[in-house]
């Protein structure tokens, strides 16, 4: 049984207990080492979510909310990604601030990665076969469990949140609940199976391996439906579309196919890459294909024209995982053999940010919180690392602390002084990227400004033609097809049913002035930088 000593104050920690005497020695009751207490990093989403649902009533639009300002202090007016100020600005969802790395006790390959989709938990596949979880706010370990004979290869959550559906290095496909239950195994493909993906009512999902195969099986009954046969090589990635029974798949053989899961044909064939297609995603408008190869390019097809209308030029080896921001339609970030990760807005031909020294070793996997704060790299290198937004006022050295917790100096760079990120408004009235110098992030330092602010077209087109049908840039916001909210008559107020003479707004303004004078904010701000 452990104890503790009460002179001269306790001490605690993991792996036994102990304390400190009169002479200072150190004082142990059961044979175990006293470990210091360490304290965690925690990103903690709570009080921003919070701060959102209060400043939501009457400030639901980009032009009511002002933006965070570049000051330690504002980091309290954060909001999450989804909220109208930040979602209008992509660059406000860019994670390049390390937060923490977490390796397992057996070191190994992590091949796979996915959050839980409450977001408390991350869930690693490791090539030894084991589920790792690990704690969502604080990073630490939780629990490990055996669940594959043979390395985990791929990891994928159904729609409706309720199963887990995982692939192993033998061809083995399991089913899992949210509790890491495994409720069936079967033996889906003769050789490794490389992706698996699910049909947007959840009774289907698509299976592909190394045996050049793609599957389309009945997830209830666990019957196969269809094999899709084309690819002349191993089939390396797979994704159903979010809205059509439409699958397409990336194979060694540099091909680009668009089946039809329905009569299991070929509908198309796209000639883009050179080399090996590494990973394939659909975006959530349904309208952009992005892909990923071994060439080192990164391209996006729009299904509608079934062509090409940007390549995205910036690794300088082969491009391994691909992830689509869960808010932002047009940001995404990719990984590469190198350990680099570069974050990408469509219509700009250079990464808006980089991190060239993420990993020591080639990035199997990426995966976004499912607000979008914070992002997660799965890595050769036996690591899996956590990098969340910068906080307002952070410095240039926060800014540039590379993934192995040295700081880099930017100064010895030629950049001019840093202008940080701020909604800026173009003569077109539209959302502007953040930046009003155009000034982008390299790597761990800030590199020149990017070729101009991207196409004129709106989000989810391609540059001739606006998204959806009948859309207009001038009649919906965003280009989202749909037309622009009007402003009730009779001078009431949209949102909320909340009138400007209710008083809603004077309440809230009320209870926030109440709260600085009684000293809460100034209270927050001293537990902010003490930790």
């Amino acid at each position: 049984m452990s104890g503790y000593s009460n002179y001269g104050g306790s001490m605690g920690g993991g792996g036994g207990g102990g304390s400190y005497g009169r002479g200072g020695n150190k004082e142990v009751f059961d044979g175990k080492q006293l470990r210091r207490a360490v304290q965690r990093r925690t990103v903690d989403y709570n009080s921003s979510a919070m701060r959102w649902f209060l400043d939501r009533t009457w400030k639901n639009e980009v032009g009511e909310a002002p933006m965070p300002q570049p000051v330690y202090e504002a980091s309290l007016d954060l909001v999450p990604p989804a909220a109208p100020i930040m979602k209008a600005n992509p660059v406000t969802s860019v994670c390049t601030k390390f937060v923490h790395s977490s390796v397992n006790k057996p070191r190994c390959p992590i091949n796979a990665c996915r959050w839980t989709p409450e977001g408390k938990r991350l869930i690693t596949g490791a090539s030894t076969g084991e589920f790792t979880l690990w704690n969502g706010l604080t990073f630490n370990f939780e629990t490990i469990l055996q669940a594959h004979d043979s390395a985990v290869r791929s990891m994928i959550w159904s729609h409706n949140e309720y199963w887990m559906v995982t692939g192993d290095h033998q061809g083995l496909i399991k089913y899992w609940q949210s509790n890491m239950n495994n409720l069936k195994a079967f033996q889906a493909h003769e050789e490794s199976i490389r992706d698996i993906s699910f049909a947007v009512s959840d009774l289907k999902f698509a299976s592909c391996s190394d045996d050049g195969a793609i599957k389309v099986w009945d997830f209830e009954r666990v019957e196969e439906e269809r094999t899709l046969k084309g690819h002349g090589w191993d089939v390396r990635c797979i994704d159903w579309h979010p809205i059509l029974p439409i699958i397409a798949s990336g194979s060694k053989d540099s091909l680009i196919k668009i089946w039809d899961a329905k009569s299991g044909k070929n509908l198309t064939t796209l000639h883009g890459h050179k080399n090996t297609i590494a990973k394939i995603k659909w975006n959530m408008n349904g309208n952009w294909l992005l892909t990923g190869s071994r060439d080192q390019l990164v391209k996006v097809f729009d299904i509608r024209t079934m062509k090409e209308f940007q390549t995205l030029r910036g690794h300088k080896r082969e491009v391994t995982s691909m992830q689509w921001h869960p808010v932002h339609e047009d940001l995404f970030v990719s990984g590469a053999w190198d350990g680099a990760i570069c974050y990408w807005v469509i219509g700009q031909d250079q990464p808006i940010a980089s991190v060239t020294t993420a990993h020591q070793s080639s990035v199997w996997d990426l995966d976004w919180h499912p607000l979008g704060h914070i992002l997660v790299s799965a890595s050769n290198d036996h690591t899996t690392k956590f990098w969340t937004r910068n906080r307002p006022g952070d410095t240039m050295s926060d800014r540039y602390v590379n993934a192995e917790g040295k700081e880099e100096d930017p100064a010895s760079t030629t950049s001019q002084p840093s202008q940080r990120p701020r909604l800026s408004r173009d003569s077109d009235g539209s959302a502007g990227r953040g930046f009003r110098s155009n000034q982008t992030y390299q790597g761990n330092h800030r590199q020149g400004p990017p070729q101009g602010r991207g196409p004129s077209y709106h989000q989810g087109g391609p540059p001739s033609s606006p998204r959806g049908i009948g859309a207009h840039p001038g009649n919906s916001p965003r280009g989202t097809g749909r037309p622009a909210p009007q402003i009730p008559p009779g001078g009431g107020h949209a949102r909320g049913g909340l009138s400007q003479h209710t008083g809603g707004r004077d309440i809230l303004q009320r209870q926030w002035r109440a709260f600085n004078n009684e000293g809460g904010r100034t209270r927050l701000i001293q537990q902010l930088k003490l930790g």
